[in-house]
């Protein structure tokens, strides 16, 4: 059994259409066809139902298929390692975030040490980033939310209590602090119910005081929130993180007396995809960086 054979099935597979696959393979259908034909003779069985120009992957196809994609993504895993050993990669490290204010410093502070090091950002709701982490699209994932998988391994970095920011004007300002039930009425500024954080928030003014927050502005990214409670808009939910390094709100802080959430920030990545030796270096400097941040 030959890769060319399970690379033209893999597609195949997956189009479930010859003439697409062909296409797609840039090879002729007739190739491709006694590429298959050998291949079902080889396994003993027919991988697909053909019902004429049809063929469509049938119950051996589909077991065939998972054990096959598996060849692939250890094939691939087996490339990262090798190319990584032999310094072939100039160290390109994906990283999913749920705060990104928390970057620039912590980035800053590591590609001092390794200036060759290459970072792409991603900013995804959770559901999204777990995804990606156990497909080994992104590297490891930095998030308050708890990343659940057999393959996901994670360490908690830093706990906080969720406050309420208000704005400079509001009757709220100054305040030490204030129970959930005195909230029932605001405008709140969010994110959307996809995140996490919203979610859970929400979660817990219906269990501790009987009321879901009325959000009258939903954005993506915490930098909008700030933002616009800065402007007078709203109140909004945050742990410190979420506003330390972006700006003064320190006065704007109200601690919440009864709602007894604390959020963890985590490290999470998969113990089933290699980590290049950059990815592996920045994250024991993540673990350093928290473990003696002072704020």
């Amino acid at each position: 059994m030959e890769i060319l054979q399970l690379r033209y099935f893999l597609t195949t597979a997956k189009l479930e259409q010859m003439t697409k696959a062909a296409e797609q393979l840039n090879i002729a259908q007739p190739s491709l066809s006694k590429t298959i034909s050998r291949l079902e003779e080889q396994v003993g069985v027919p991988l697909f139902d053909r019902n004429g120009r049809n063929i469509r992957l049938n119950a051996y196809g589909q077991a065939f298929l998972k054990r096959v994609e598996n060849v692939f993504f250890e094939l691939e895993e087996a490339e990262r390692e090798i190319r990584d050993m032999a310094g072939l990669d100039r160290g390109i490290i994906t990283l999913a975030v749920s705060l990104t204010n928390i970057l620039p410093e912590m980035l800053g502070a590591f590609l001092a040490e390794h200036p060759d090091v290459q970072f792409h950002q991603v900013v995804e709701p959770i559901a999204v980033m777990q995804q990606m982490l156990q497909r080994g699209e992104i590297d490891m994932c930095l998030t308050f939310a708890e990343l659940e998988g057999t393959d996901i391994e994670s360490k908690t970095l830093r706990t906080e209590d969720v406050y309420l920011l208000v704005p400079d004007q509001h009757a709220l300002y100054g305040r030490e602090s204030v129970s959930l039930h005195e909230l029932k009425d605001e405008a709140f500024i969010g994110l959307r119910p996809i995140f996490w954080f919203r979610e859970m928030t929400d979660r817990l003014c219906l269990r501790k005081a009987g009321f879901t927050p009325r959000t009258t502005i939903e954005v993506d990214e915490v930098d909008a929130v700030l933002l616009l409670l800065k402007q007078g808009h709203g109140v909004a939910f945050a742990p410190d993180l979420a506003w330390r390094t972006r700006m003064d709100l320190g006065k704007n802080r109200v601690r919440i007396t009864d709602m007894g959430g604390q959020v963890n920030l985590r490290l999470a990545w998969s113990n089933r995809h290699y980590l290049s030796a950059a990815a592996q270096k920045f994250q024991q400097f993540i673990m350093d960086y928290f473990a003696n941040l002072k704020w």
